[in-house]
This record gives structure tokens, sequence and C-alpha cells, in this order.
């Protein structure tokens, strides 16, 4: 079951620094055209500035993480693209599991999994199982994930478990379903590279999640510029459907 409740129903904390960011890593080829790269170098550059947002949360107290790597929609790519961007993934498993173990990060990767090949599926399973006591930050990495598919797969998954109630379900019951039900509803959504939209990612959980956009490329997105994302999210008034006047009262949730 999911141990987090909705921003629908209730009213949840607005922390001054967020517990749980979500970014969508954009900009990775336009990168490497501007240097007259590959575009996969833009991606290999990109797993480094993984690392470094991971190393910037750990320090900041950003309690969970989640990166749009490969959407659903992304197979329509070049096929040679698409199996660089399969190599790097099985690369980084590889390579950065260990460091995720040494600073107490726990790794899951959400989406439908089962197009991938089997020993990709290998490393993710392997690599979930190794982090899976780690604390000190949640990373999550989407791949083959979309936000319709998570909404549909969870609703069939519901279907199957409590038939009798159909036509009677409510949020709470679709919820502990969800990919992401083990996490707190994002407070900060970030997306690189200067598009200004949601692309099909964790659509039921960012209800109420703050948005920040900037024309920076995923490449360059150093702690500067996270520092900005962050530093923008504190200015926010996060009402969750209330008054401004009702912000100020002493009983009102922070």
């Amino acid at each position: 079951m999911g141990i987090f409740s909705s921003s629908t129903r209730e009213i949840p904390s607005a922390p001054e620094v967020p517990g749980h960011i979500a970014v969508i890593m954009d900009g990775n080829g336009r990168w490497a055209k501007k240097r007259f790269l590959p575009r996969v170098a833009g991606h290999v550059k990109g797993v480094e500035l993984v690392r470094e947002l991971v190393r910037a949360c750990l320090e900041r107290g950003v309690g969970y993480l989640t990166l749009f790597a490969f959407s659903s929609e992304n197979w329509r790519r070049p096929l040679e693209e698409v199996s660089l961007l399969m190599q790097l993934f099985v690369k980084a498993l590889e390579q950065e599991v260990e460091r995720l173990q040494r600073h107490g990060v726990r790794l899951r990767v959400i989406g439908d999994l089962s197009r991938f090949e089997p020993r990709l599926q290998t490393l993710i399973r392997q690599a979930e199982e190794a982090t899976a006591t780690n604390t000190a930050l949640h990373l999550s990495i989407a791949a083959n994930y979309g936000g319709r598919w998570d909404i549909l797969q969870a609703a069939n998954r519901l279907a199957v478990a409590e038939p009798e109630k159909i036509g009677q379900w409510t949020e709470a019951d679709l919820e502990p379903y969800l990919s992401m039900a083990f996490a707190p509803e994002p407070d900060l959504y970030i997306r690189t590279g200067g598009e200004m939209r949601v692309s099909n990612f964790l659509l039921w959980q960012m209800a109420y999640t703050e948005f920040y956009f900037t024309p920076t490329l995923w490449p360059e997105f150093d702690r500067v510029e996270f520092d900005r994302a962050i530093a923008s999210y504190q200015q926010r008034e996060r009402r969750f459907g209330r008054t401004s006047e009702q912000l100020k009262e002493p009983s009102s949730h922070a």
C-alpha cells in the first residue's frame, strides 16, 4: 500500500527545501550539436550531470529525486540513438551502483520494463536489490515510462485486486498501484532545455507540483542552476486550494 497521501485530499507540508524533485533532463542532443559532436556525446555528458545532481540533493537534504530518462514515446527516435541510449543505461548500471551504495542512495526504475532486453532487466533488478535498504536519497529513474501508461496499469491492477468495487473506486484505492506509490508527490518539477510542457511525465502525481522551466540545456545544468531552481521554488506561495489569507492564519499548514 502507498504510504503517502494525496494533495487533492489532504494539505501536505510545503518544506523550504523540496522533499521530492522531478526532472526532465532535456537538451543533450542540442548540447552536442552545438559542439559538432554526435548526439550520444550529449547523453554521456548528461549522465555526468546526474551524478552532480544526486550529490547536490544529498547535500541539500532532498529526500526523493525522480528523473525522466526515457519515455514510452522515445522509441520513436532513430534506431541507432535508441540502441546507444540502451547501451548507456547498461553501462551506467554497471558502473554507478557501488557509488550509490556508498552514499546511501536507493535506486528504483519505474516504467514498463518488459520491452528492455533481458540483460538490462537483470541489471535493473540487481541494482534495486543491492540498494534496497538505503535511505539517504530515493533515486527513481523513469524508463519506458508514460504518465497515461502509469494510470492505466494502476487501474488494471486495481480491477484485478478489487473487482467487487468497480464503480466505487476512490483515489485512495488507485494510488497504491501507481509506480510512485512509495514516494510523496513532487514538490518541484524542473525541465531543462527551454521546452514548457509535461510530456506525459507523472501526470497523476503532479497535481500540485511547482513547475520550473529553464532554457539551460541539461549538460549545462550545474549546481548554480540547481540552486536557482530551488530559490524560485522558495518564492512560491503553495496554497493547495486555499487563499493567501488562510496561509497567514496560525492554524494553517505551512
